[in-house]
């Protein structure tokens, strides 16, 4: 059973916890005891269980009737597993959102049929294409509040098709929704005859999503295990997570940045061995030779190799509320890597409302660009767009030891 990751997105008030919570609820994925709880916490008159409360975590937050951070739900039908990332819908989050949909197979976007597309809408659409999500899915939720009108569905739905050439979407699928009342949220409703596709769930049950197998072959070594004991005194491996692709015995790899090259010669999961290992395999790895490999380094199909460069090209997400400083040294980790750099030049800011890049000299919280760095030594990576799962780093501020920006590689 494989996870599908999605993250919603909307303005504020659009009832993204609300879809959540009618999602969880109708699919009965809330636990009793915790039914009881929000039986209790619900304050609203006329209502049993305020659905809102579901993913709304922090008191604070919902007395102010916002979501500040990102909140993440788990639960799993018979088809699918899932995992929900719940971002915030305020301009001034765009960071929490990156973090959400930065380990995104799907966004759902939430649209007010009686708003329709809005600056925000544009915003999220834009933020999600730009972090590789290829699949998203317009809820035009409140259709109860417009009548069910066919009318206005078309109308939002045309609209954002028109909008479609600017984002790398490969897939939309536009859906009338009523969070609050349940409308084709589980079910198909009898109050849109009108509309011919699946509800929201089954849409998530059936939709596919590209897969890391597919992609080359990425593995960074996170542990050298040496026991250096009596019964496995000649045990030498390397732990890690198979980021993408797979690995087989017998593959000829090159690791790096040693560039040696070697064969595999054996391959532990759970402590079994196994003859192949994919993507999201957590295993340990043989070679034919005693290397010396050390925590970060990577080991590639000899075929299979990355990009190297100390010059990297970037897309930001800066994250800080100290803004980003021409020429100092920051610390940029890829997984378990790390190299100092240095940015050279701020080449183009990305306008989120405007959908087109500007000349800046700053960046500043929540601002997305696209950036020069000059390493101190050569970095191994793909770009973003080709590998995301060994195409993005972080950049910390040495000093603060804050993580300050997120990092999207661009072919240089």
């Amino acid at each position: 059973m494989n996870t599908l990751r999605f993250i919603t997105a909307g303005n504020v008030d659009d009832g993204k916890s609300t879809l959540i919570g009618r999602l969880l609820y109708d699919s009965d994925s809330i636990h009793t005891d915790q039914l009881g709880v929000l039986q209790k916490q619900t304050k609203q008159e006329g209502v049993d269980i305020d659905l809102s409360l579901v993913t709304d975590g922090l008191r604070a937050e919902r007395e102010q009737g916002i979501t500040i951070d990102v909140a993440y739900k788990y639960f799993s039908t018979k088809k699918r597993k899932f995992i929900i990332a719940d971002a915030p819908g305020h301009e001034q989050y765009t960071r929490n959102m990156i973090t959400g949909a930065s380990n995104s197979d799907l966004i759902i976007i939430l649209v007010d049929a009686r708003k329709g597309i809005t600056e925000q809408t544009k915003r999220h659409a834009s933020i999600g294409s730009l972090m590789g999500i290829k699949k998203a899915i317009i809820a035009i939720n409140k259709i109860d509040l417009v009548n069910y009108s066919e009318e206005i569905f078309n109308q939002i739905r045309n609209y954002f098709e028109k909008l479609k050439s600017e984002l790398n979407y490969n897939e939309i699928k536009y859906i009338p929704v009523s969070a609050l009342v349940g409308d084709n949220i589980v079910t198909l409703s009898e109050n849109t005859p009108w509309y011919y596709g699946k509800a929201l769930l089954e849409t998530l049950e059936s939709i596919e999503t590209d897969t890391t197998i597919n992609l080359d072959s990425r593995f960074q070594v996170q542990w050298v295990i040496r026991p250096k004991d009596e019964e496995n005194h000649d045990y030498r491996g390397y732990a890690g997570l198979v980021l993408s692709g797979s690995y087989k015995v017998g593959d000829v790899v090159t690791i790096l940045p040693a560039k040696i090259t070697t064969s595999i010669v054996k391959i532990e999961r759970n402590l079994e061995t196994i003859e192949i290992a994919k993507a999201g395999d957590n295993v340990v790895l043989h070679f034919e030779n005693n290397i010396d490999i050390s925590r970060g380094d990577s080991v590639y199909l000899s075929n299979q190799l990355p990009v190297e460069s100390n010059q990297i090209n970037s897309w930001i997400s800066w994250l800080d509320t100290t803004q980003l400083q021409l020429g100092k040294t920051y610390l940029l980790q890829h997984r378990y890597k790390n190299v100092r750099v240095k940015v050279q030049s701020i080449n183009q800011k990305w306008n989120i409302n405007e959908w087109q890049f500007t000349d800046a000299n700053e960046i500043k919280l929540n601002d997305i660009a696209q950036i020069t760095l000059k390493a101190n030594q050569p970095l191994f990576y793909d770009s973003f767009d080709k590998n995301p799962k060994s195409g993005n780093a972080i950049l910390i501020d040495e000093t603060t030891f804050n993580t300050v920006g997120a990092l999207m590689f661009l072919n240089n």
